[in-house]
């Protein structure tokens, strides 16, 4: 038997996009229904277990208000909550992981505690109906529009039908968009079909897409083993070294993503080398009271258990569970030889001493609930974002292309990692851009946005939107968009293409504290 439930606004996926879309829609006065399909809201930052990843200006400007109210919840809950050191307690701008990634590296939980409590008035009043554990199995249309959505529950099996005015797409794969037969792109585009200087030459590669990684936490207690099992694929990824990589991925030698020179790495700070247990370090023991924390703690997320041996979008059901598999199988193989084999600066093999906190991340594997998962598919969209429209080797003037449909701002290098078709990272600069409302706005679809990585960017340039940031203003947005259109009567392709509206619309976002522009800074 299928049940059915009826909101203003259905939201699929619960990570940042969609937790920004429920609360932007919410605070309109309208009813929500976001679905989840792991026991954890917040997506890269809970989930994936990835600390947020943002520019040099992000204490001062360049995010929006409820975005910084996330950033400022998470300090708070560290001095409300934790037993900080006087010397931690002291700092302003508090990073509880001191991790060389982020200026606020904090734990998963930590994370996934703050956006309950920022959603907790609207979920409390019933405005918002969080469905954690369903996952989408299928979606109805009439024409160009979408009548429903059906999830099942995973534990129960369960269906629920989900039937609204409006649906937002805030999957890390862009789930939605095949079930309801809405046009999209995934992999690599061609210089024919974009003119972007780092686009493919020759044909598309739609099955090219950036590597995905699971995450795992970790700590260090020396004098004491903590080996695990040896991972039934460990030969495999011990004796792995691809064409394009200078040593074995398990190893300490990687290579510089911006000129693929070979660089050594390190795992504890010590010498000149860029350590790797530093790099997105969570909890750093030295902030809390003396004891509490045996050690730091650290994520990994690193070039070594990168997966890009197969893509996990558009493929069998069983092709998708071996690459996600064997993608679980990298991430083990290198703690395994972390703890056996790594050469250690003292002449030894090995640290026993590396611990699997499976506490962390709340599973049994000790893996992150969900891969962290750096590209979707991208909706075929009224204005796709260009590398022309971003990159300062195109743009003579200094400054990105300026949208007068802004809707928000984002900053980030054009970074993208090792890909399923064998291509080596592309790290170039990047301006600070604006984010164009037709690149929310489907071709055909009169009643789906996208909330994640699944905007109309192109391969080139999800490399710069895919980062906590921009994700969470391009879902704020679009649930921002979903309550104006519903209390105007609206859509969301008339608000862009009639002045009059777009201008009331921007009126309201800055009102909510969505920026629209960016002061006059340089690349990053």
């Amino acid at each position: 038997m299928i049940r059915e439930f009826h909101a203003d606004l259905v939201v699929i996926g619960g990570g940042v996009g969609g937790c920004a879309a429920a609360l932007a829609a919410a605070k309109l006065g309208r009813t929500v229904v976001m679905t989840e399909e792991t026991p954890w809201i917040g997506g890269q930052l809970t989930s994936q277990a990835v600390p947020p990843d943002e520019h040099p200006w992000i204490e001062q400007f360049g995010c929006t208000r409820s975005y910084r109210a996330f950033r400022d919840g998470v300090r708070r809950y560290y001095r409300d909550v934790y037993p900080l050191t006087e010397a931690a307690r002291a700092v302003p701008y508090l990073d509880p992981g001191n991790g060389s990634v982020s200026r606020l590296c904090h734990e998963p939980k930590v994370a996934l505690a703050v956006l309950h409590q920022m959603l907790a008035p609207y979920v409390n009043s019933g405005r918002v109906t969080v469905l954690v554990r369903h996952r989408l199995v299928a979606a109805r249309t009439e024409g160009d529009r979408i009548v429903s959505a059906t999830v099942i529950h995973l534990e129960t099996g369960d269906r629920l039908e989900l039937a609204a005015p409006y649906f937002l797409d805030a999957t890390e794969c862009g789930d939605l968009l095949p079930l309801a037969g809405v046009e999209y792109v995934t992999g690599a585009e061609s210089v024919g079909e974009t003119g972007e200087p780092h686009a493919l030459e020759g044909d598309p590669q739609p099955m090219d897409m950036q590597s995905f990684t699971y995450v795992f936490a970790m700590d260090y207690l020396e004098g004491e083993d903590h080996t695990i099992d040896k991972p039934a694929s460990y030969e495999f990824w011990r004796n792995y070294q691809p064409d394009f990589w200078p040593d074995k991925l398990l190893s300490w030698t990687g290579v510089k993503p911006d000129t693929h020179e070979p660089v050594r790495y390190e795992l504890f700070p010590g010498t000149d080398r860029f350590s790797l247990f530093l790099y997105r370090q969570i909890a750093d023991k030295d902030n809390f009271a003396a004891g509490l924390y045996p050690s730091s703690v650290t994520l990994v997320n690193w070039p070594q258990n990168d997966y890009w041996l197969g893509p996990i979008i558009d493929v069998s059901e069983d092709e998708r569970t071996h690459h996600l598999h064997q993608a679980k199988q990298l991430s083990l193989s290198l703690l395994y030889w972390m703890q056996t084999e790594a050469p250690r600066p003292d002449g030894k093999q090995g640290y026993p001493g590396l611990r699997l906190r499976r506490d962390v991340l709340g599973t049994d594997d000790g893996l992150a609930m969900s891969p962290y998962i750096r590209e979707s598919r991208r909706i075929r969209a009224e204005f796709t974002v260009l590398e022309q429209h971003v990159s300062p080797a195109c743009r003579p003037d200094g400054r990105a292309e300026t949208f007068e449909d802004s809707v928000g701002v984002g900053c980030y290098r054009i970074d993208l990692h090792p890909s399923t078709g064998g291509r080596n990272y592309l790290y170039i600069p990047s301006l600070p851009f604006q984010i164009p409302l037709g690149s929310l706005i489907p071709l055909r679809m009169e009643n789906l946005l996208p909330a994640c990585k699944n905007a109309g960017v192109t391969h080139i340039t999800n490399g710069c939107f895919r980062l906590h940031p921009v994700e969470w203003n391009i879902g704020e947005a679009a649930g921002f968009l979903a309550g104006y259109c519903l209390e105007r009567g609206l859509s969301p392709r008339a608000v862009r293409n009639t002045p009059e509206d777009l201008a009331d619309f921007q009126r309201l976002l800055v009102r909510e504290g969505v920026e629209l522009a960016w002061p006059s800074i340089g690349p990053v």
